[in-house]
């Protein structure tokens, strides 16, 4: 390759290494991109979608095509009933914020499965915190199953809880700040199977941030009722520029609607402005470019298992998200790996990120991302608090090629600090 960007001759050497690691997963990668694109076409085709539907909407949005035709594509595409897909949702906690607070009435419970959720998410739950408005401050109840010692869940608990008849079963497919696995869709059947055993009345919904188009399968095929997620992650393709979607059952994603607009109102509002055009041209490239983050993330396994990190998941596993988790053992290493990030963006590679205090977080977080619109985690971006065991967490890559020197300048600012280079 040209070394525009004075790679060591080491760092070149490894990533000629890495890649022949991952030809194998690539090729599954590939065949992964290949179908959920061809069922995002059809996607497409069977909402008839037409360049008039791009025009948007101002005021109330009444009888917004367009807006009607794109929650079409994406109930199509995730196996759905009906789809709930709207600029408006601010981030991928709100939009889980307006599912739970849709569906949940006070004095219900709910139990997440797959241990305590993800950082931002705990104040709108009421976790270890007394924010006015959260759904404890309504009168939620929740409790939680803990992961085994594994980092596995726990089916037989599962079941247990399940058998309390809760409003809600919560699962976080992703890992988020924690070291366990990212669930498989094979994982949440299974969670799924355990709860149907004991109750059909439990409402199962999954978070299912960065998972999107890592798999073939759906999770909503495979037993969950309603999902939620952000449009700044996969299932935007780098383009949609903000927004989040709920999918799954109808009857849910109409209490989900109520809380978004109003009651009776629900999905007949909301006007769309100029955005649908990119909304639409995001979802079409989403399975590609999830596959593009996915290789980068097989990529950065292998480079830093062959420099003596450990990584998860390893370059030759199953993937549930688009996250690759490397422990780098101390705060130095982890804030070297950040800024090699950094300067492999293409947008403000100039910055040094720096860890500093965080809404929402227990404790500092460094981020590192160059991306074109802020906040996306399917461009490639890093972050991680500092805290044991120093993980950092990795996802994203618009594109491969560009992904790979993003990694690769991460490798070399790691092995500067460790005086290798």
């Amino acid at each position: 390759m040209n070394n525009l960007f004075g790679f060591d001759e080491n760092i070149l050497q490894l990533s000629e290494k890495a890649l022949e690691m991952c030809k194998e997963s690539f090729e599954k990668i590939e065949r992964i991109q290949e179908y959920n694109q061809q069922k995002m076409l059809k996607a497409f085709q069977e909402a008839g979608v037409s360049e008039s539907h791009f025009a948007g909407s101002t005021g109330y949005g009444y009888d917004d095509r367009g807006r009607d035709i794109l929650d079409k594509v994406y109930a199509y595409v995730f196996d759905a009933e009906d789809a709930l897909v709207r600029h408006n949702f601010v981030s991928g906690t709100h939009t889980l914020a307006v599912a739970l607070f849709g569906m949940l009435r006070p004095g219900d419970e709910m139990i997440c499965v797959t241990g305590t959720p993800y950082d931002t998410i705990q104040g709108t739950i009421g976790i270890n915190s007394d924010y006015s408005g959260s759904l404890k401050d309504f009168g939620v109840k929740y409790s939680e199953v803990a992961l085994k010692e594994d980092g596995t869940v726990d089916l037989d608990a599962i079941r247990e809880a399940a058998k309390k008849q809760p409003k809600m079963i919560y699962i976080q497919r992703s890992r988020g700040y924690s070291v366990r696995d990212s669930l498989l869709c094979k994982d949440i059947k299974a969670i799924c199977d355990v709860v149907r055993e004991v109750s059909h009345k439990s409402i199962i919904m999954l978070d299912n941030c960065y998972g999107e188009f890592v798999e073939c399968e759906e999770p909503l095929s495979n037993g969950v009722d309603i999902m939620a997620g952000s449009l700044i992650k996969n299932p935007g393709g780098g383009i949609a520029p903000t927004g989040g979607y709920i999918a799954g059952r109808a009857d849910l994603v109409e209490m989900c609607s109520y809380r978004l607009t109003t009651p009776g109102t629900g999905k007949e509002i909301g006007c769309t402005l100029s955005v649908l055009r990119e909304m639409f041209m995001g979802a079409f490239h989403a399975p590609q470019v999830t596959g593009e983050a996915l290789k980068t993330a097989v990529f950065t396994a292998a480079l830093f298992e062959l420099l003596g990190y450990e990584v998860s998941p390893r370059y030759n596993e199953d993937r549930g998200d688009i996250i690759e988790l490397v422990k780098l053992h101390n705060s130095e290493n982890l804030i070297a790996f950040c800024k090699g990030i950094q300067k492999g963006s293409p947008v403000d590679s100039f910055v040094t990120p720096y860890p500093s205090d965080m809404p929402g977080y227990d404790s500092q977080v460094i981020m590192a991302a160059g991306a074109f619109t802020l906040g996306s985690s399917i461009e490639l971006s890093a972050d991680a608090p500092l805290r044991d065991p120093y993980a950092v967490w990795m996802q994203g890559g618009l594109n491969f090629n560009s992904g790979k020197i993003g990694i690769m300048l991460a490798a070399q600012e790691v092995l500067k600090i460790t005086n290798n280079l």
